[in-house]
């Protein structure tokens, strides 16, 4: 099983070729990225797709997400999180790990954002990325990321998102290199208990792709969310039950020809005592 996948599902996420250098893409969960367009239905997985909602943090949370990719242990996927507002600004710290034991890949961040007045917010996030191939060695590189918000009403949201905009090769001694990401997103608060989000993303060598979801909000206990990845028409889904400071999220996403991706996300907010 171990040598059926890497030698044909792992390449799709490891590498795709061009004349000059190979160009590594991002390994990304669709699900956690909702609520970074947004100021009341963020959580702390929102700076993973924009720094600068760590802005609109209003309390300190703490998230891990972990999701089996077409439903393969060795494409496993998990996310840690945690988001601290301060009175100089939301600090976030995020740990990922995508992969097996003989080949992974790691990536921790740290990240800060705040706000320029009323109407918009900015954020940047440090990252030191990698890799690791059983028999070829560990290969490593630093990068950053810079995202901004802004708010031109209450239920309004736009900004953008830049990923490795610098670029540059993992490791000295191998041509290839972490992809750039471009990203625009716009989240719309319809009211206290829905929200849509649609992010416009260009990764280098891809063609250009859309993340679009929508949050529902039944009451303070319940939540459903269902979106969609217009680049590969994978659907994704998920329920939550929140209880007390503890929300806990099953999710699916589903691509037509690999098949179901399970997930779960749990999120714990340290709320102000009264």
């Amino acid at each position: 099983m171990r040598k059926f996948i890497s030698r044909l599902i792992l390449p799709c996420f490891t590498a795709i070729h061009c004349t000059a250098q190979t160009i590594h893409p991002a390994v990304k969960a669709d699900y956690i990225q909702f609520g970074g367009y947004s100021k009341n239905f963020t959580n702390a997985f929102s700076f993973v797709s924009n720094q600068a909602s760590l802005a609109s943090q209003k309390n300190i949370s703490a998230g891990a997400f972990s999701e089996q990719k077409f439903s393969l242990k060795e494409l496993s996927l998990s996310t840690l999180v945690i988001a601290v507002p301060t009175s100089a600004g939301g600090f976030g710290l995020k740990a990922d790990y995508f992969g097996y034991s003989d080949y992974n890949e790691s990536q921790l961040g740290i990240a800060y954002a705040k706000k320029l007045g009323s109407t918009v917010d900015i954020g940047v996030q440090f990252n030191y990325y990698e890799m690791r191939m059983n028999g070829y060695g560990n290969y490593s590189t630093i990068n950053f990321e810079i995202a901004a918000l802004f708010h031109p009403s209450e239920k309004m949201n736009l900004g953008f998102h830049i990923y490795n905009p610098a670029g540059g090769k993992i490791g000295k001694n191998i041509n290839e290199k972490l992809a750039s990401v471009y990203e625009a997103g716009v989240g719309y608060e319809a009211s206290d208990q829905v929200c849509v989000q649609a992010i416009i993303s260009k990764e280098e060598n891809h063609a250009i792709n859309v993340n679009a979801g929508i949050e529902y909000i039944f009451n303070k206990q319940f939540f459903a969310r269902l979106g969609v990845n217009t680049q590969s028409t994978s659907p994704n889904a998920g329920v939550g039950l929140s209880w007390k400071n503890i929300r806990l999220d099953v999710a699916v996403s589903y691509h037509p020809q690999l098949g179901f991706s399970p997930g779960l996300m749990l999120l714990y907010e340290f709320k102000h005592k009264e």
